[in-house]
């Protein structure tokens, strides 16, 4: 397995559980007080636009070949930095309604 490979599969296994992560999040969002339900049904939404981001910018990663790879990673890893932000903010949300 080449470096790009491995690479790639260590953060699709990330992508799934953040993924697994945020239907818990949902699931407790379903359970919590109207007033507080709203508030984390917001986080849900944002979570999954930011999973979806970090789907299709690991597909973009995925078909690029040779030089390319190191610029379209570059921007692969910003983009994965703002969903890991978004996936610790949202936890502490999570466990303050808990």
């Amino acid at each position: 397995m080449s470096s790009k490979e491995l690479y790639e599969q260590t953060k699709q296994t990330q992508l799934n559980e953040w993924k697994t992560g945020m239907i818990l999040f949902r699931t407790r969002s379903f359970a919590a007080r109207t007033n507080v339900q709203v508030e984390l049904n917001q986080h849900v939404k944002m979570l999954e636009s930011k999973l979806e981001e970090g789907r299709c910018k690991l597909a973009e990663l995925n078909k690029t070949t040779g030089s390319n790879f190191e610029s379209t990673k570059k921007s692969f890893e910003e983009t994965w930095e703002s969903i890991v932000t978004a996936f610790e903010d949202a936890s502490v949300k999570f466990k303050a309604t808990a």
